[in-house]
């Protein structure tokens, strides 16, 4: 079992700058492929990035490659998403999720979200 908390979203400036965090528990953590994803209003979820236990495979949406940068910390069971170049329609709840087998296409766990608000 993994319980997965993001934090870091709010309000900024497009062009600006955000780094999510998603805190994650279990004992197995450090295994699991971790992903994050945006919902927006009215739109479907949207993969953004994902990352493998080790950190050696990282793979990013076409509308996020070059400006959100996924990265990982197992000892301390934490999960990156930094943001840079924000546009207003980055705007979206954030979500972490994550697989216990990366060739899996469906994920197992997911947090609560966090609200990322990029004002024009």
């Amino acid at each position: 079992q993994v319980k997965l908390v993001e934090s870091g979203g709010g309000l900024v400036q497009a062009g600006g700058s955000l780094r999510l965090s998603c805190a994650a528990s279990g004992r197995t953590f450090s295994s699991y492929t971790m992903g994050w994803f945006r919902q927006a209003p009215g739109k479907e979820r949207e993969f953004l990035a994902r990352i493998r236990w080790s950190g050696g495979t990282i793979y990013y949406a076409d509308s996020v490659k070059g400006r959100f940068t996924i990265s990982r910390d197992n000892p301390k069971n934490m999960v990156y998403l930094q943001m840079n170049s924000l546009k207003p329609e980055d705007t979206a709840v954030y979500y972490c999720a994550a697989k216990e087998r990366d060739y899996n296409p469906k994920y197992d766990y997911w947090g609560q979200g966090t609200q990322v608000t990029v004002s024009s």
